[in-house]
């Protein structure tokens, strides 16, 4: 018999041990297991921790080798924290083998595994991560996989990344090349909830985007759509970088909204329109005026009682976004263009990152059930390159020997990091040291 779980597992604790073994300090403690029942998740919860990325073994057994200690450990400390498993595809029977080995692994561990579907139709808008089902009927088949493999087991699903946050119409691409409308992404994510929820063992979660992203009231529109109410509740920051405390707010105030206008007591009843958000009365871009949007909540509830629940991925935001202005200045002196198009790009391999709060279910805010690692920590998050749309740059004011010198080669390269980055998903052995180097708390 096949035991593929035996022989990831003893890689894990080989993992861990060496991570004792480097810093002098012990493996890493978890809470105990759940004693949850029903769609929700408790400050107990145990979770699962996966098998060690594809490259990250190589990179720490490299750096060992070279007298890099420190290093080997820090991201070996990162490897044996819990994280998100990714269901990116495949036949329904593919994905059911992958959810079988996944809960095998976790019995082991006597953890919840998290599940992160994403094979949504048009994923991505096409772009860096496309892909997902062809159809809406071949989407609804795999989602009955997940579904009937999980069936029993706990877990946690956050179901489809993007999804409601880029509807197809947010796309900008002609039906021709994008045949995918808001009413088959809709039924898309209504027939995962329906079918997930009716589980009590499961706990599922939608796109809620980030706190630098959609208004709460356009959000919570979505949400509603795709029948948040039906589910715990939504994730927020999944491969980004918005701090905790942003994310949090912003949260609160879509669960807050939520209550709102489904409260037909409520002067907002069923227009999420009126509903204040990190755009007004705050400033987006300054956190110090955030407090005008919570007095606004505080003052216009009424009767309405949030109770709709959400998780942040906290696996890159430990250092917050990075606002780019280091190459405003010398030696790089990019004009302000550049600068700002850097900014809006942010979210592709942003350099100087770190990460954040350890996964746990134990947050201490009501409405917040856990702090999660959704994006695996040290996976590229694409190409990053003018090409594409997220880079920028002026190379007469900087570059550096042995950058590109024709215009071809450098709309593929990305400057920020002084190379070609790996394709979505693909193991980034820079960016995972620097993630881990600049964890906030840190690793060790």
């Amino acid at each position: 018999m096949h035991r593929p779980s035996t022989r990831r597992l003893a890689g894990l604790a080989a993992l861990a041990l060496t991570a004792a073994a480097i810093s002098g300090t012990p493996g890493v403690a978890y809470a105990s297991t759940s004693s949850a029942t029903g769609h929700s998740l408790t400050a107990g919860t145990r979770l699962f921790v996966p098998p060690p990325a594809d490259g990250s073994v190589a990179q720490i057994a490299q750096l060992a080798k070279s007298g890099d200690l420190k290093d080997a450990a820090l991201l070996t400390a990162m490897e044996v924290t819990p994280s998100a498993v990714w269901l990116t595809g495949g036949t329904p029977a593919q994905v059911s083998k992958q959810i079988h080995t996944t809960l095998l692994e976790a019995s082991l561990e006597h953890a919840e595994p998290v599940f992160v579907l994403y094979d949504i139709p048009g994923r991505d808008c096409a772009q860096y991560s496309a892909g997902g089902a062809l159809n809406q009927t071949d989407y609804e088949s795999w989602i009955s996989a997940v579904a009937a493999a999980t069936s029993g087991s706990k877990a946690v699903f956050l179901v489809e990344p993007d999804a409601l946050g880029n509807l197809p119409s947010d796309c900008g691409l002609s039906t021709s090349v994008y045949p995918f409308t808001n009413a088959e992404r809709i039924a898309e994510v209504d027939y995962a909830v329906t079918s997930l929820e009716q589980d009590p063992n499961t706990v599922v979660y939608l796109d809620g985007t980030n706190s630098n992203w959609q208004s709460v009231g356009a959000m919570t529109s979505r949400l509603l759509q795709g029948d948040v109410q039906d589910a715990q509740g939504f994730f927020l920051n999944v491969s980004n970088y918005q701090t905790t405390p942003a994310s949090t707010d912003y949260g609160t105030w879509i669960s807050d909204c939520i209550a709102m206008v489904t409260d037909p007591s409520n002067w907002s009843y069923g227009n999420s329109s009126n509903c204040a958000s990190q755009y007004y009365p705050a400033t987006q871009s300054d956190f110090s005026t955030w407090g005008l949007s919570t007095a606004w909540y505080a003052a216009n509830m009424g009767s309405a009682v949030a109770s709709t629940h959400f998780v942040v991925d906290t696996s890159r935001n430990g250092q917050g976004p990075n606002s780019m202005q280091t190459y405003a200045a010398a030696p790089y002196n990019q004009p302000a263009s550049v600068v700002s198009a850097l900014v809006s790009g942010d979210w592709c391999d942003s350099p100087g990152a770190g990460l954040g709060l350890r996964p746990t279910a134990n947050t201490g805010v009501p409405l917040l059930d856990a702090y999660l690692w959704v994006k695996t920590p040290g996976q590229s998050d694409g190409q990053c390159d003018a090409a594409g749309g997220v880079r920028s740059w002026d190379y007469t004011a900087f570059t550096e020997p042995g950058w590109p010198t024709d215009s071809a080669s450098q709309s593929l390269f990305d400057p920020l990091w002084g190379l070609t980055d790996p394709a979505a998903g693909a193991w980034f052995p820079q960016q995972a040291v620097q993630l881990a180097q600049n964890a906030n708390p840190p690793l060790l």
